[in-house]
């Protein structure tokens, strides 16, 4: 599974928007977003689908990117993250 390149990236943007919204978290590179000094998120790309990798606590989780609800746990989950 490989990073998510541009045009991938291009069908992600409504997702990438959603998360430059987050106040916590900065846009280091086009979809690979920081929190703190920290990575905290960035997409995948592979013949299933699009994914994202999550900082949840100590390591990353990966989540799927395809769908509405897919994205909404997605977004939901990173909400959680940062709360911590």
């Amino acid at each position: 599974m490989r990073h998510a390149g541009p045009d991938a990236l291009d069908q992600l943007e409504p997702v990438i928007a959603e998360f430059r919204k987050m106040a916590e978290i900065k846009e280091k590179k086009r979809g690979t977003f920081y929190h703190r000094s920290r990575g905290f998120l960035h997409f995948h790309e592979d013949p299933a689908g699009f994914f994202a990798d999550l900082k949840t606590g100590d390591d990353y989780e990966r989540f799927r990117a395809n769908t509405r609800s897919e994205i909404a746990a997605l977004l939901r989950a990173a909400r959680k993250a940062l709360a911590k």
